[in-house]
């Protein structure tokens, strides 16, 4: 059977996809945010969706799924239905999950599509003031004196706050033991209580418990000083020179969205950033602005998965879920 596309059935479908722009969305739109409440994510994920709630005209809700580094809530997302009501806030955490787990039920580039990074932030180390380490060297040779007396908390395996030790130890030689949390939310309060001794936290999650005095911070872990701890050195200027790591958030569609919903998603997710109000927002949790667009995003998050590939490897983890 052939079918034949006459100018009116052109015409048809131009109209249609345009009629999908302007009616998108028409109900509640979520969110799936893979990690439990309080932690990094939901700190620019529910601002967001504040801003997006009031330009697309429908409620945006930000769907808590944690577990599993952030690998449960991206399994879920994955199976969506791609109509434009569901979307995806992970993290460079994802980028780590591609070759950290032997079998992953997704796959972030076949699966999904980059929308763009929401936030950069620096990853700061932090240490309970229990402890009188100063610096990272007088940690370091406390824990080269120690062997695996210290513990290091994280948001999960897989995770930055996991990797970013990981690349320490491997960088150093140091022996620290690993608890993994269910997110940066549950970590804290252990952090805070003494469970864990140390932690290569967001600055999201730390800036307010640094400024409080109830945490000690000793270096932040990306090029440049945090304009929110301005005296505390950078790694490298601590004498780690080539360690740096970021953690940055990002928005995803799930393959198979309507290009309509994508476009106007990235739209309002680029002009809500730019707002004033959101901008303090970001400042105030020492973080970059986001916002680039969508082909130049999926080349950064091919390369992040090659760069966190690499530290698996040379870290020797795997991890079966």
């Amino acid at each position: 059977m052939k079918f034949r596309f006459t100018v009116s059935t052109v015409f048809f479908v131009l109209l249609a996809g345009a009629a999908f722009a302007q009616s998108w969305p028409t109900k509640p739109v979520r969110i799936i945010n893979p990690f439990p409440p309080g932690g990094g994510t939901d700190a620019f994920a529910r601002p967001l969706a504040v801003k997006l709630t009031i330009s697309l005209g429908q409620t945006v809700l930000i769907e808590n799924q944690g577990g599993a580094g952030g690998t449960v809530g991206a399994t879920n997302a994955s199976k969506a239905l791609a109509d434009g009501y569901t979307w995806f806030m992970g993290a460079v955490h994802h980028t780590i999950a591609e070759t950290l787990y032997t079998k992953l039920p997704y796959s972030l580039e076949r699966d999904f599509v980059p929308l763009t990074v929401v936030a950069y932030v620096p990853n700061v180390v932090v240490v309970n003031p229990k402890h009188s380490f100063k610096n990272v060297k007088e940690l370091l040779d406390y824990a080269k004196a120690n062997p695996g007396k210290l513990n290091y908390g994280s948001a999960g395996n897989g995770t930055t706050h996991h990797l970013a030790v990981e690349l320490f130890k491997t960088m150093t030689g140091a022996n620290l033991t690993h608890v993994p949390y269910k997110g940066a939310g549950p970590l804290m309060p252990a952090l805070l209580g003494g469970e864990v001794d140390l932690a290569f936290d967001g600055m999201g999650t730390s800036a307010t418990q640094i400024k409080a005095g109830r945490l000690r911070p000793l270096a932040v872990t990306t090029k440049t000083r945090s304009p929110l701890i301005p005296d505390v050195p950078t790694m490298q200027e601590a004498g780690f020179s080539g360690y740096e790591v970021t953690t940055w958030y990002a928005l995803w569609a799930i393959k198979g969205t309507p290009k309509e919903a994508f476009d106007r998603m990235y739209a309002e997710t680029v002009k809500a950033m730019q707002q004033p109000d959101m901008k303090q927002i970001w400042d105030a949790q020492g973080a970059t602005i986001g916002g680039q667009p969508p082909a130049e995003f999926a080349k950064f998050v091919h390369a992040e998965i090659e760069k966190w590939g690499k530290v698996v490897k040379d870290a020797g983890i795997k991890i079966d879920l």
